[in-house]
């Protein structure tokens, strides 16, 4: 009877660390890294404005630069973002950041539903910027399946870049 009833708590605890194996790698899974950066650039001036748009998105309509930028995006959709000194390259307000509020941008290269080739483009909502061209953008965002080669921008509220990863 005694070794009945360790051969049966033996096997609820293999069950029972199967389980929570499981669950565990699950939760890892969402977590996983698509792209860390630690570095963006500033719109140049051949990219300002929607002539040369990257992607469907079109650069500032100044050029602008960058102090620095970190971040990461994860295969939940888990966007995070630290900004210094994202300012005017050029114009009367040079040095400063004009724009009150940020967005940022997820550029994938997908796939349609008959599985054609398509670039997707997500959107966060709005997130504070100071003068000096400081934020952090924090949200989840619903990525397209699958997220190839992602580009992150930084925009104005309307959706010109002023900061993407990338060198």
């Amino acid at each position: 009877m005694k070794k009945y009833i360790v051969t049966v708590l033996a096997m609820v605890l293999a069950l029972s660390l199967v389980f929570l194996g499981s669950s565990y790698s699950q939760a890892t899974a969402k977590e996983t890294k698509i792209m860390e950066f630690s570095t963006m650039v500033g719109v140049p001036r051949p990219y300002t404005g929607a002539t040369n748009a990257i992607r469907g998105v079109p650069g500032g309509g100044l050029p602008w630069a960058i102090g620095s930028a970190s971040g990461e995006l994860k295969a939940s959709g888990k966007l995070e973002i630290t900004l210094r000194g994202l300012v005017l390259a050029a114009g009367a307000n040079t040095g400063k950041n004009p724009v009150p509020n940020f967005r940022a941008i997820v550029s994938c290269l997908s796939k349609d539903a008959n599985g054609n080739p398509t670039t997707a483009n997500v959107s966060t909502g709005l997130f504070p910027a100071d003068l000096a061209g400081n934020a952090e953008i924090e949200e989840t965002l619903s990525l397209p399946s699958p997220c190839i080669a992602p580009i992150i921008f930084v925009t104005s509220p309307t959706g010109s870049w002023f900061a993407a990863t990338g060198q």
